[in-house]
């Protein structure tokens, strides 16, 4: 389970509940101990994030000028007909 997952979550104004029923893998009691580290570390973990998501929004950029998205389902469908 991602941090910035479960982080996303809480900041969307989920419980520990919900976010620990929505990812079972996920305990309750490690759920509380992400929510309390975050809520101690929030400027660290806010600057994490937005690294994360900056990075990942990179990686598709760069993945989309490589690999044009347009058509890809069209292009997959030929594929498996052919």
């Amino acid at each position: 389970m991602a941090l910035e997952v479960v982080v996303g979550a809480f900041t969307d104004g989920a419980t520990a509940e919900e976010i620990s029923s929505q990812y079972p893998s996920l305990s309750l009691a490690d759920t509380y101990a992400v929510i309390a580290y975050y809520l101690r570390h929030r400027t660290e973990i806010d600057e994490y994030v937005a690294a994360r998501a900056s990075r990942a929004a990179a990686v598709k950029a760069e993945t989309e000028s490589r690999f044009d998205p347009a058509g890809v389902r069209k292009r997959l469908l030929a594929r498996k007909s052919a």
